[in-house]
Protein backbone atom coordinates (compact mmCIF):
# COMPACT_ATOMS: atom_id res chain seq x y z
CA UNK A 1 0.00 0.00 0.00
CA UNK A 2 1.29 3.49 -0.67
CA UNK A 3 2.51 5.56 2.42
CA UNK A 4 -0.37 7.73 2.16
CA UNK A 5 -2.64 4.74 2.94
CA UNK A 6 -0.72 3.40 6.03
CA UNK A 7 -0.50 7.20 7.26
CA UNK A 8 -3.81 7.55 7.32
CA UNK A 9 -5.03 4.45 8.70
CA UNK A 10 -2.47 4.81 11.23
CA UNK A 11 -3.62 8.47 12.13
CA UNK A 12 -7.08 7.29 13.09
CA UNK A 13 -6.38 3.90 14.40
CA UNK A 14 -4.11 5.14 17.14
CA UNK A 15 -6.37 7.86 18.23
CA UNK A 16 -8.70 4.77 19.50
CA UNK A 17 -8.58 3.76 22.82
CA UNK A 18 -8.57 -0.41 23.92
CA UNK A 19 -11.78 -0.56 24.19
CA UNK A 20 -12.38 -0.16 20.29
CA UNK A 21 -8.98 -0.65 18.94
CA UNK A 22 -8.19 -1.54 15.13
CA UNK A 23 -6.24 -4.27 14.26
CA UNK A 24 -5.78 -4.76 10.32
CA UNK A 25 -5.19 -8.40 9.44
CA UNK A 26 -3.93 -8.24 5.31
CA UNK A 27 -4.59 -11.16 3.41
CA UNK A 28 -2.66 -11.69 -0.02
CA UNK A 29 -4.28 -11.31 -3.01
CA UNK A 30 -5.13 -14.21 -5.56
CA UNK A 31 -3.41 -14.31 -8.44
CA UNK A 32 -5.27 -11.89 -11.24
CA UNK A 33 -4.11 -11.43 -14.85
CA UNK A 34 -5.06 -12.56 -18.14
CA UNK A 35 -5.38 -16.38 -17.58
CA UNK A 36 -6.40 -16.27 -14.00
CA UNK A 37 -9.32 -18.44 -12.57
CA UNK A 38 -11.35 -15.26 -11.00
CA UNK A 39 -14.15 -17.82 -9.25
CA UNK A 40 -11.00 -19.68 -7.89
CA UNK A 41 -9.04 -16.51 -6.77
CA UNK A 42 -11.93 -15.26 -4.95
CA UNK A 43 -12.93 -18.33 -3.39
CA UNK A 44 -9.42 -18.92 -1.64
CA UNK A 45 -9.45 -15.50 -0.90
CA UNK A 46 -12.69 -15.80 0.82
CA UNK A 47 -11.61 -19.49 2.68
CA UNK A 48 -8.08 -17.02 3.62
CA UNK A 49 -10.34 -14.27 5.01
CA UNK A 50 -12.66 -16.43 7.17
CA UNK A 51 -9.76 -18.77 8.56
CA UNK A 52 -8.30 -15.04 9.90
CA UNK A 53 -11.38 -14.47 11.73
CA UNK A 54 -10.97 -15.12 15.60
CA UNK A 55 -13.60 -17.26 16.89
CA UNK A 56 -16.86 -15.40 18.15
CA UNK A 57 -16.67 -11.98 15.78
CA UNK A 58 -19.60 -10.15 14.84
CA UNK A 59 -19.11 -10.57 11.02
CA UNK A 60 -19.13 -7.18 9.03
CA UNK A 61 -19.07 -7.46 5.57
CA UNK A 62 -18.37 -3.66 3.41
CA UNK A 63 -20.51 -4.47 0.73
CA UNK A 64 -21.79 -2.16 -1.65
CA UNK A 65 -25.63 -3.77 -1.50
CA UNK A 66 -25.30 -3.35 2.46
CA UNK A 67 -26.55 -0.70 4.38
CA UNK A 68 -25.65 2.62 4.57
CA UNK A 69 -25.42 4.50 8.11
CA UNK A 70 -25.53 8.17 8.41
CA UNK A 71 -22.25 9.08 10.91
CA UNK A 72 -24.94 9.10 13.92
CA UNK A 73 -26.32 5.30 12.68
CA UNK A 74 -22.86 4.13 12.56
CA UNK A 75 -21.77 5.60 15.84
CA UNK A 76 -25.50 3.52 17.53
CA UNK A 77 -24.39 0.49 15.42
CA UNK A 78 -21.01 1.08 17.57
CA UNK A 79 -22.22 0.71 20.36
CA UNK A 80 -24.30 -2.04 19.85
CA UNK A 81 -21.16 -3.84 18.58
CA UNK A 82 -18.81 -2.42 21.83
CA UNK A 83 -21.77 -3.51 24.55
CA UNK A 84 -22.49 -7.07 22.68
CA UNK A 85 -19.06 -7.72 23.57
CA UNK A 86 -17.80 -9.61 20.94
CA UNK A 87 -14.90 -8.41 18.81
CA UNK A 88 -15.81 -6.88 15.23
CA UNK A 89 -14.53 -8.46 11.84
CA UNK A 90 -14.96 -5.64 9.47
CA UNK A 91 -14.24 -7.74 6.00
CA UNK A 92 -13.10 -5.86 2.68
CA UNK A 93 -13.28 -7.12 -0.56
CA UNK A 94 -10.85 -7.23 -3.30
CA UNK A 95 -11.37 -5.89 -7.11
CA UNK A 96 -14.20 -8.30 -7.37
CA UNK A 97 -15.86 -7.85 -4.17
CA UNK A 98 -16.09 -10.70 -0.99
CA UNK A 99 -16.20 -14.15 -1.99
CA UNK A 100 -19.89 -16.01 -1.73
CA UNK A 101 -18.42 -18.01 1.70
CA UNK A 102 -17.97 -14.67 3.17
CA UNK A 103 -21.41 -12.97 2.41
CA UNK A 104 -22.98 -15.81 3.69
CA UNK A 105 -21.26 -15.97 7.12
CA UNK A 106 -21.36 -12.36 7.59
CA UNK A 107 -24.29 -11.26 10.56
CA UNK A 108 -24.36 -7.73 8.72
CA UNK A 109 -23.45 -5.94 5.43
CA UNK A 110 -22.16 -2.21 5.27
CA UNK A 111 -22.27 -0.43 2.47
CA UNK A 112 -19.68 2.79 2.56
CA UNK A 113 -21.54 3.94 -0.55
CA UNK A 114 -23.07 3.32 -3.88
CA UNK A 115 -19.95 4.00 -5.37
CA UNK A 116 -17.14 1.71 -5.62
CA UNK A 117 -14.06 2.69 -3.69
CA UNK A 118 -10.90 1.63 -4.34
CA UNK A 119 -9.44 -0.90 -1.58
CA UNK A 120 -6.84 1.95 -0.41
CA UNK A 121 -9.58 4.26 0.65
CA UNK A 122 -11.61 2.47 2.01
CA UNK A 123 -8.84 1.62 4.92
CA UNK A 124 -8.98 5.43 5.48
CA UNK A 125 -12.39 5.88 5.38
CA UNK A 126 -13.36 2.95 7.61
CA UNK A 127 -10.49 3.75 10.10
CA UNK A 128 -11.83 7.48 10.07
CA UNK A 129 -15.48 7.18 10.40
CA UNK A 130 -14.84 4.25 13.61
CA UNK A 131 -12.96 7.08 15.26
CA UNK A 132 -16.08 9.24 14.27
CA UNK A 133 -18.44 7.62 15.31
CA UNK A 134 -16.32 6.63 18.56
CA UNK A 135 -15.91 10.26 19.30
CA UNK A 136 -19.85 10.75 19.19
CA UNK A 137 -20.63 7.98 21.59
CA UNK A 138 -17.65 9.29 24.12
CA UNK A 139 -18.76 12.95 23.32
CA UNK A 140 -15.55 13.90 21.97
CA UNK A 141 -15.00 16.99 20.22
CA UNK A 142 -13.61 15.25 17.01
CA UNK A 143 -17.56 15.12 15.76
CA UNK A 144 -19.30 18.35 15.58
CA UNK A 145 -22.59 17.91 13.81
Amino acid sequence: MPHWVQDGYQEYAKRLPAECSLNLIEIAPGHRGKSADIKRTLKSEGERMLKAIPKGCRIVALDVLGRSWSTEQLSTQLGQWMGDGRDIALLVGGPEGLAEACQQQADSRWSLSALTLPHPLVRVIVSEQIYRAWSLLRNHPYHRA
